[in-house]
């Protein structure tokens, strides 16, 4: 069974984007292999907002990974290489039982909360950055309900100071 992942970037006092959704603040670790990373899945959840940004950088989709766009105002007709949908509680039972690699959930606290709350997600991978924003878009927008972590594993990264913990969702 494949596992929803939610691997994003923070910082230090929980944003995963600043005010208007800026993350130029995430440092990027030399020491951190990102082709290893995005080779251990074959599909990426998205909200709207992290795919407008991320399909204005790759032209929507994502080079032979299965796109997933959550979303209560898009429509499929207006979004190539994706897939549309304003119900996860639906697609992603079906997905999670498919065979292949894991299930990216690639930006975006609401979703992530949304699927959090449904009971989907299987761990949750964070990048912590040393920076401090003060403000901007949370790891898990409120309100939040109260969910169980176990830690799984953890790296510091010396060259940037990332710290990286992964937990598994109980």
């Amino acid at each position: 069974m494949k596992r929803v992942r939610y691997s994003v970037a923070m910082s230090l006092d929980g944003y995963i984007a600043g005010p208007n959704g800026e993350f130029d603040w995430i440092v990027i670790d030399p020491d951190i292999d990102f082709t290893a990373i995005l080779q251990q899945f074959d599909t990426i959840l998205m909200g709207r907002r992290t795919y407008e940004v991320a399909g204005r950088q790759t032209g929507g989709g994502a080079r032979g990974m299965k796109v997933y766009v959550f979303s209560r105002t898009l429509r499929q007709a207006d979004c190539r290489g994706v897939i549309v949908s304003d119900n996860p509680a639906e697609i992603l039972p079906a997905l999670k039982a498919e065979s292949g690699k894991d299930i990216w959930l690639f930006g975006g606290g609401d979703l992530f909360r949304s699927l959090l709350d449904l009971g989907m997600v299987d761990a949750v991978e964070v990048a912590i950055v040393p920076v401090l924003l003060g403000n901007g878009l949370r790891l898990v927008p409120h309100p939040a309900k109260h969910a169980r972590l176990t830690l799984t594993g953890h790296r510091i990264y010396e060259k940037t100071g990332t710290v990286s913990v992964t937990y598994a969702v109980a």
